[in-house]
């Protein structure tokens, strides 16, 4: 991709988030009409003390680690986004390739070009020659997502337009947990905190996929 068009995409991006972020009220009222629950149709609210997501917590007995990430079935923007984060901080060398990984990681995106951002989404992981010297000493990442909400300014928004999100239903999403990372050898390794906001596309009709991940962390 040339950098103009590049720059077009992350351009594209921050409006179609902006947009959402517009319209959350949209949203709320979707998810209150007709007496429905989130548990049917999106998300949770903003500060949610719903279970953490997690990947794996440790590696299977023959020294690999579960399966590559594969997106879960659900249309709401706070569980897809808190399970994005989990596979976005995720990898074990030991049990698959850089380029697996990125293939995997693929098919959580969006397939409408308007929208979808994939090098946002490849950039979170390390680069193939890292990703080599990752593997010469079996190095492998786990991660729990505590928590995850709309960002502050979907509330300051809540008078805008509320129609706004029927285009491209794309809902932006602040995740916070921990990632673990662990050495062969060195099986408790060191954490740190982590936090992201993703663009998360849920139409109505078929389960949240993802669009790509913002420059920075929205509160």
């Amino acid at each position: 991709m040339s950098g103009g068009a590049l720059v077009r995409r992350r351009a594209l991006l921050g409006t179609v988030v902006l947009v959402a972020l517009v319209a959350l009220a949209g949203l709320f009222s979707y998810l209150t009409r007709d007496g429905r629950t989130a548990s049917n149709h999106a998300a949770a609210p903003p500060s949610s003390p719903s279970a953490p997501s997690s990947a794996p917590a440790s590696p299977a007995a023959n020294g690999r680690s579960a399966a590559l990430p594969v997106p879960p079935d659900t249309r709401d923007p706070i569980a897809f986004g808190k399970a994005a984060a989990v596979a976005l901080w995720s990898y074990d060398t030991r049990a698959y390739s850089q380029p697996e990984l990125v293939a995997a990681l693929h098919r959580w995106l969006t397939g409408e070009e308007k929208y979808v951002d994939a090098d946002s989404v490849e950039r979170q992981v390390p680069s193939p020659l890292l990703w080599g010297r990752m593997a010469d000493s079996g190095q492998f990442a786990t991660a729990v997502a505590a928590e995850a909400h709309f960002p502050e300014p979907f509330t300051r928004a809540l008078q805008a337009d509320p129609g706004a999100i029927t285009q491209a239903y794309v809902y932006a999403v602040t995740v916070s947990g921990k990632q673990s990372i662990a050495w062969d050898g060195s099986p408790q390794g060191g954490a740190e905190d982590r936090s992201v906001t993703l663009a998360v596309q849920c139409r109505p009709d078929r389960p949240c996929v993802l669009v790509g991940v913002m420059p920075s962390v929205a509160p």
